[in-house]
């Protein structure tokens, strides 16, 4: 019994000592155990901190502060529409950037031959100042999409669009960058698309702003995306061109679509689920960066690889492939077109072209701010006079 009144008393001198201890270590148990951690958007700029500064150099502060800043939108016109918004937002300001185009730039956009027999202008010369004096393909693009921006340095927002007469909503606010690849596509009439991953809508929209396409197939692998898909357009498309046998939307696995159509479409957008920058960095929820996503995220590049695989497939020979993703990222960029081409020509015997896209940056560096010097597509990143972005895109043509 003595013993253990005395064995009492030095644990309770022991405990006296705790006035010894550091401060910073005198915490309980159940604080230490549910002590803050780190949210997904600040992992998101660690990574950003450590991968970018790399690729982008001294470029990276100007894109860190953009993209850590609200992101501008543009104003997609909807040429269902029956109201003239379009002069309602000139009013306030508001320019269509894919007409506003300068002088200089007008010889890279191609015209369809007037005459038959006229050859059409495959290269211009530049000026030595233009693009280091390189000779540059002319361009064609998607007809009758229209998107409407503030200047730049305007950082006016849009109100929410109003519905017409017949519900239809006037225009659809993206990023306008968004539209780039789009119009890079280059769809035509009675064009065959295929939009391989279409959700949440606002390309898939775009392209149907052209009025060109002869069957359009819109995909997304993802049922609730897919039904987000299918409530933007009916907010801005007329039901029966949605109920239309031209229009199909499904919900298939994107990157087995070449064992379901191959060799089909003269188009194919391969928009791919990416890190999605500028969302990692400002909303925690449902961010790629928290720590339960961290597989999903490391198996981003070989489902980015699949995609643009199944997308190259269901092209048919001499048809074009536009493949695009929000991020900066090289891994999920450069390095997957790279890796798709060298497969695609190695393991199904397809042959492919990279359409060089340098004309699409001269027309529309007045909008948007372009990566400098990429050796493989283009890429749109953030300014703060021009917080629009990133966007990258490559576009691949099959060869006969």
């Amino acid at each position: 019994m003595a013993l253990l009144m005395e064995t009492r008393l030095l644990l309770r001198k022991v405990k006296d000592l705790r006035c010894l201890t550091q401060k910073r270590h005198r915490v309980k148990e159940k604080w230490a155990a549910t002590r803050i951690k780190h949210p997904a958007t600040g992992l998101a700029l660690q990574n950003f901190d450590s991968t970018y500064s790399v690729q982008l150099g001294p470029l990276w502060p100007s894109v860190r502060a953009a993209l850590l800043s609200e992101r501008k939108y543009g104003a997609l016109l909807n040429n269902y529409g029956h109201d003239d918004v379009q002069a309602e937002l000139q009013a306030k300001g508001c320019k269509d950037f894919p007409s506003d185009i300068e002088t200089e730039a007008q010889p890279y956009l191609e015209q369809e031959p007037e005459v038959a027999g006229e050859e059409e202008s495959t290269h211009v010369s530049v000026n030595k100042s233009d693009l280091d004096a390189r000779q540059l393909p002319a361009l064609q693009l998607s007809p009758n999409i229209k998107c409407l921006v503030f200047p730049r340095g305007d950082i006016t927002r849009f109100k929410p669009a109003r519905p017409d007469m017949f519900g239809c909503l006037g225009y659809y606010l993206m990023d306008a960058a968004s539209v780039l690849p789009c119009l890079a596509l280059n769809v035509q009439e009675g064009h065959n698309v295929l939009d391989l991953c279409a959700a949440p809508g606002g390309k898939t929209l775009a392209l149907l702003q052209t009025k060109s396409i002869g069957f359009f197939g819109v995909n997304d692998a993802s049922v609730s995306r897919t039904t987000r898909l299918r409530k933007v357009l009916g907010s801005y498309v007329p039901k029966p061109l949605l109920s239309d046998e031209k229009l199909r939307i499904t919900t298939f696995d994107g990157t087995k679509w070449g064992e379901i159509e191959k060799n089909t479409f003269d188009r194919v957008l391969v928009d791919v689920p990416c890190t999605t920058d500028r969302h990692s960095l400002m909303e925690d929820d449902n961010n790629i960066f928290s720590k339960n996503r961290t597989g999903e995220r490391r198996r981003l590049p070989q489902l980015q690889l699949d995609l643009l695989l199944a997308g190259i497939e269901a092209a048919c020979p001499g048809g074009e492939i536009l493949y695009s993703t929000c991020t900066l990222s090289q891994i999920q960029n450069l390095s997957v077109v790279e890796q798709a081409i060298h497969t695609a020509r190695e393991d199904h015997g397809i042959q492919l072209q990279v359409v060089d896209l340098r004309p699409l940056t001269h027309m529309f560096r007045k909008t948007f701010d372009f990566a400098p010097d990429l050796p493989l597509g283009e890429m749109v990143v953030p300014h703060l006079a021009a917080n629009f972005g990133p966007i990258y895109m490559c576009k691949l043509r099959r060869l006969t």
